[in-house]
């Protein structure tokens, strides 16, 4: 992506390595109305994945994509790593979220940044409840820290909100991923076509689904490896009511090419297109006929 000129024919080219090379017309639909400011939300108060990480002033590879192809499809988006963004005061400037975090978010933590302050967390949750969007990526099911690392608990507030709770992961590799819903925003003419697909990212293991859950990609675990893989299918990939609002989340995005394959981006785009009301979507929840054992564990 060193060329902003050849950005189309990189995406065309990317969309060769993923479900084979197609058109991107249902994915890439340039939505209709007036432009929605998002805001990118890229802390790491743990782990800071590669693709948000930037290089000096420079913006990390995930913002610099969300930013530029939400450009193209009517939406502001605005990248910061800074939790002050969420105070009372300052939280109604925005039409929706995106997060790709890590951590306690209450806390300074890896990257020294501010973090989000109590009021400011409740800020989110009662912006999203009447009626903001929120869409999230890969490690947002370990951000906030109201409990033990890694078991927050299904009475968490976050956890309630984005749907599921990262467990842990395994190495990198190949999965199958089944379409579940081939007509969600962004994944018709994109995923569905097929009703399944492989690919290579850090898949992690999740629990504490609700059952309110509208799962539109689920975790195929035969043939996994590792021990936490050892267990049903579940989501991966979801999409919810939050009183008022609508909240969406994706397990993929760990690795920087997954972020450059232009059907990742059009699922972005297409959940930011719905979670801001521009298109609509049926998110009937299907959790329990989809991954009816979503909730069983390895033992």
């Amino acid at each position: 992506m060193s060329r902003t000129m050849n950005r189309r024919e990189l995406l065309m080219a990317g969309g060769a390595l993923w479900l084979g090379a197609g058109a991107l017309n249902r994915a890439f639909a340039r939505p209709q109305g007036a432009a929605k400011k998002v805001l990118f939300f890229t802390k790491s108060s743990g782990y800071q994945h590669d693709p948000i990480a930037r290089r000096g002033d420079k913006l990390g590879l995930a913002e610099r994509i969300l930013t530029e192809v939400g450009k193209e499809h009517g939406f502001d988006v605005v990248c910061s790593k800074d939790g002050r963004l969420f105070e009372p005061d300052k939280i109604g400037e925005w039409d929706a979220f995106a997060f790709y975090t890590t951590g306690n978010l209450n806390v300074a933590g890896t990257d020294k940044n501010p973090p989000i302050s109590a009021d400011g967390e409740k800020a989110l949750y009662d912006a999203l409840r009447n009626g903001k969007g929120f869409i999230s990526m890969h490690s947002a099911t370990d951000s906030f820290g109201h409990h033990a690392p890694r078991d927050k608990g299904a009475d968490d507030p976050f956890v309630q909100m984005i749907g599921g709770e990262f467990i842990i992961h395994g190495a990198q590799q190949d999965s199958q991923i089944d379409v579940v819903d081939p007509h969600f925003p962004g994944i018709e003419k994109g995923f569905g076509e097929s009703g399944q697909f492989t690919l290579k990212d850090e898949w992690y293991a999740l629990k504490h689904f609700p059952d309110d859950l509208h799962v539109i990609l689920v975790q195929n675990t035969k043939g996994m490896h590792g021990h936490m893989y050892e267990r049903p299918n579940y989501p991966c990939t979801w999409a919810r009511s939050y009183g008022k609002g609508r909240v969406f989340y994706t397990s993929m995005g760990h690795r920087d090419d997954v972020w450059e394959n232009p059907r990742y981006q059009g699922l972005l785009i297409g959940a930011l297109s719905w979670a801001t009301g521009k298109v609509d979507a049926n998110i009937e929840p299907n959790i329990k006929q989809v991954t009816p054992e979503a909730n069983v564990l390895p033992k």
